[in-house]
């Protein structure tokens, strides 16, 4: 009797009994992103984080902390911001604090 094979992206994606399409439900993914950065060009970074798309910052520490929310179309470009805010020149890190689906 032949097996299935799996991989992780199908069983993630649901496509573990079937390879159909997954079509992602209408809405938008919606996160909060903590961004500790250097304290001394916080305006700076907050200038450039709203300018990206989807993003707004809704919080803020002197001491080198934003709080950025974001809204994407689906979790793929989720990731792509959160890696394009890690790799802006004066974050030492971002991390995902808070993930939703939204639905319409």
């Amino acid at each position: 009797m032949a097996h299935p094979t799996f991989n992780r992206r199908a069983l993630i994606t649901g496509r573990v009994l079937s390879t159909d399409r997954v079509i992602s439900p209408p809405g938008c993914e919606i996160a909060s992103i903590v961004v500790q950065a250097r304290p001394e060009r916080l305006d700076a970074l907050e200038a450039e984080i709203s300018a990206l798309p989807g993003c707004e910052i809704h919080g803020r520490d002197p001491r080198g902390k934003l709080v950025v929310v974001t809204e994407a179309p689906d979790a793929g470009s989720l990731g792509t911001m959160l890696n394009t805010i890690q790799s802006l020149a004066d974050v030492y890190s971002a991390a995902l604090v808070f993930h939703a689906i939204e639905t319409a």
